[in-house]
């Protein structure tokens, strides 16, 4: 796993404010609060979630305390209580005589309406038990006023900044029902019984406060991911003496723990903090943070990360990342911020939402004034518009988009996917083509020196020796397979080995060794510089075919025309990589999904094609795209966008110096030829890379998945240019990947269909008569839970195998 910053820092031109707003019931509070927040100076935009509750202002200029407290005080005056993020769950799990304090008014409300409602119960089997008018009154009264202050207090708030909401509709519809029975209780004679409608504001009050204590209960599941991953840190951390300060073995909190500290991590303790093996073999189980369920090895030399679970052995560890630097506080950022986004789908049923009470409303009064221009008592229609009013509330609307979001990126984050933002969820349900990188993507990204192929009369082992001079200071994984080599053959390295060292992109190193000036680098490369490669061509040949990738070592000496400077190989150097474990499997389960495949390599078409026969591509279909200079491969993404048959630019001419190819090197790729565009004209594709060179094409796929590795330091850039993390090597999580964004939007659709088509059918049905308030109540509340217990459907997700 990668140890470095998993997500870019936010400019310091802008700062975000993330706060939690309590109160808020449906998607109309949510138009309402960001209407407010936008309107405070020094805000340059504002994003808040119903199902999360928080709001995400983002600051134009430096957070003060003004600009916080403004911006709080904003959030008050407009009905709604301003929370830290943390304090939102505080009041979870609290308990009075067993009872959770959230359930005691919805328990009272039914204690308070069951005797209301109770003949209702006997009209179905021929009795008649209708309560004596005075007492339903002290029975609803309470409810309607008490139980039901809190609709009254948002409706007010909202009246006055001239919206609505979903407590108005409540208050209104129930306040009208109440007042109906009052009055028909009043003008009734001494003894007269007549019937009242005093169950019909209690039950509907009491059915959505349920309804709401069910969807808050709900909604705390789709947060267990984030709650799992808390729970992973430890408490405390076991810190060694420094024969200073500390003679002996500390315990202190990890909040103490600073980069460089030594601490002990015992057998079946969590790692406290990301750190490297001093002394010790152990194995670490990662499966909260990768989604591997089998345990890593971990030996002196290797990362570990804070909040995985240490195996059988007692490890010392040099601490590398504390706080919100470490993997996992930024794993737990990435899931956040993803889960606290607004898909743009949101945005439509926003706007849907921001005129949906008025319009209700309207539909109400269209109502009443139907029914009493039939004839119908004013008692009759006054109960059928308080039906219009309690079944349109716009819960469900507002929980369809972020429950599914909430839930999806959840569940993927468990089995090691990062999902970004929103967006990049929404967007990767539609892939139909996906561009992957070769080396330490599909392959295992560590390739072997396996030949060396000295000039005649060069000693092998002194071209070992130079070459291990200049890649040195090098992290490419050819100079690694160097210097591995030399250290396999017994030499050794000094640091100053090598002057000069300059590192020419996509093509090699140049330096001086011994006082020789030499180059290190590709065939097209030695092209460029005029070198010829005379014997060692039909040589360099061979080794292509077979699938290396081929290096060579020349040396800049005198000899021609005019004293010019000439390069003589000394040297070829034949590279070999492997394919990873099930990429093949991989490549076939996606192309099986009719998705396009290509691979983009920057080695030489005879390499990226032996590689492509083993990973079962097709070469013939244009599915192997060779020689690409790493700025080009932005190029490419873009060209497989569009659907066009032609090379991307450069491609034709990667290979080509001055109207001729490099010796000894083929014809360079010089067409890719992707499936005939799909309807609309383009193509959506996704790229995955892992690799600084591979951030440019990744930035540029409609979807970037950065493949995280073990070498670590390689695939930041690629991550910030993502908007998917893959936690571990493994190409299967790119199928995995799509299926979580298939499934995810699909959640949101049905949500949004249900939520839709229930008020479409709801409301004429309540208008026409076909449904009383109490039917509404419980249809209203039912719809709330139905779509997020829907999402919850999301949480039994496991990737494909």
């Amino acid at each position: 796993m990668n140890t470095a910053t998993l997500e870019a820092p936010t400019p310091s031109s802008s700062h975000q404010l993330d706060l939690g707003v309590g109160g808020m019931t449906c998607a109309s509070c949510v138009s309402r609060v960001e209407k407010v927040l936008k309107k405070q100076p020094g805000v340059s935009a504002a994003s808040v979630n119903l199902a999360t509750e928080s709001a995400r202002v983002t600051l134009s200029g430096a957070q003060d305390a003004e600009t916080v407290a403004r911006i709080r005080r904003a959030v008050r005056d407009a009905g709604y209580e301003p929370r830290a993020l943390e304090a939102m769950d505080d009041d979870v799990g609290e308990h009075w005589m067993g009872i959770p304090l959230d359930l005691l008014p919805v328990l009272a409300g039914m204690l308070l309406s069951a005797p209301l409602a109770l003949p209702m119960v006997g009209d179905l089997f021929g009795k008649h038990w209708m309560l004596p008018s005075w007492m339903q009154f002290a029975l609803a009264t309470p409810v309607q006023f008490w139980l039901g202050a809190r609709f009254y207090k948002a409706g007010w708030h909202a009246l006055k900044a001239l919206t609505g909401n979903m407590e108005l509709l409540v208050a209104i519809g129930t306040t009208a029902g109440w007042a109906l029975s009052t009055w028909l209780w009043w003008r009734a004679e001494p003894d007269e019984m007549v019937h009242l409608y005093y169950e019909g504001s209690a039950v509907v009050i009491t059915l959505v406060l349920l309804g709401k204590w069910l969807e808050a209960r709900a909604k705390r599941q789709t947060t267990s991911a984030i709650r799992a991953l808390h729970a992973l840190r430890p408490e405390r951390a076991h810190l060694l003496p420094d024969g200073i300060q500390r003679t002996e073995l500390t315990d202190v909190p990890v909040e103490e723990l600073l980069p460089g500290d030594l601490i002990r991590v015992l057998p079946g303790e969590r790692f406290a903090a990301d750190g490297e093996v001093l002394l010790g073999h152990s194995q670490a189980d990662e499966s909260m943070l990768t989604g591997e369920a089998m345990p890593v090895t971990k030996d002196v030399g290797d990362f570990v990360t804070g909040g995985s679970l240490n195996g059988e052995g007692s490890l010392e560890l040099r601490v590398r990342a504390v706080g919100a630097q470490s993997v996992l506080a930024q794993i737990i950022a990435l899931v956040q911020d993803a889960q606290a986004a607004k898909a743009p789908v949101q945005r439509l049923v926003d706007q849907v939402a921001a005129v949906f009470v008025p319009v209700v409303l309207v539909i109400a009064l269209v109502t009443l004034a139907g029914w009493l221009y039939t004839g119908a008592p004013v008692e009759e229609a006054l109960l059928h518009a308080v039906a219009v009013l309690v079944i349109a509330c716009p819960c469900a609307l507002g929980l369809a988009t972020p429950a599914a979001i909430m839930a999806g990126t959840g569940v993927a984050a468990q089995h090691g996917i990062l999902i970004k933002d929103a967006q990049a969820l929404e967007i990767a349900h539609r892939v139909d083509t996906v561009a992957f990188d070769k080396t330490g993507t599909l392959t295992v990204g560590h390739p072997r020196l396996r030949v060396i192929e000295a000039a005649a009369g060069v000693d092998e082992l002194a071209v070992l020796q130079a070459a291990s001079a200049l890649q040195a200071q090098s992290a490419h994984p050819l100079a690694r397979a160097v210097l591995e080599a030399a250290a396999t053959r017994g030499l050794t390295v000094a640091a100053d080995a090598a002057q000069d060292v300059q590192a020419v992109s996509g093509r090699g190193t140049l330096g001086t060794v011994k006082g020789a000036p030499l180059a290190l680098g590709s065939l097209r490369w030695m092209g460029e510089l005029g070198a010829s490669l005379g014997p060692l061509a039909e040589r360099a040949q061979a080794l292509q075919d077979e699938g290396a990738t081929v290096s060579v070592l020349a040396a800049q000496g005198d000899g021609g025309p005019d004293g010019a400077k000439l390069w003589a190989p000394l040297a070829l150097l034949a590279f070999a990589d492997e394919p990873k474990p099930g990429a093949a499997a991989a490549l076939a389960g996606l192309r099986a999904q009719g998705l396009r495949l290509f691979m983009v390599s920057g080695d030489n078409r005879g390499a990226a094609l032996a590689m492509a026969r083993t990973l079962g591509l097709r070469a013939e279909a244009g599915e192997v795209i060779a020689e690409v200079l790493p700025g080009d491969k932005a190029a490419v993404v873009q060209r497989l966008k569009l659907g066009e048959r032609e090379a991307p630019p450069g491609l034709a001419a990667l290979a080509a110096v001055e109207g001729g190819h490099a010796p000894g090197e083929p014809e360079p790729v010089a067409e890719v030829r992707p499936a005939p565009a799909t309807q609309g004209g383009g193509h959506t594709v996704a790229m995955v890379g892992d690799g600084v060179n591979d951030a440019p094409a990744l930035a540029a796929a409609d979807v970037g998945l950065a493949m995280s590795h073990s070498q670590g330091g390689s695939s930041d850039v690629a991550m910030h240019a993502a908007g998917i993390t893959l936690m571990r090597g493994d190409p299967m999580l790119v199928a995995a990947a799509l299926d979580i964004s298939r499934r995810t939007v699909s959640k949101i659709r049905q949500n949004l269909f249900w939520a839709f088509a229930y008020n479409a059918a709801g409301i004429p049905l309540a208008a026409l008569g076909y449904l009383s308030p109490v039917l509404a109540g419980a249809a209203m509340a039912l719809s709330s839970v139905s779509v997020v217990s829907n999402a919850l459907l999301l949480k039994r997700w496991k990737p494909p195998v």
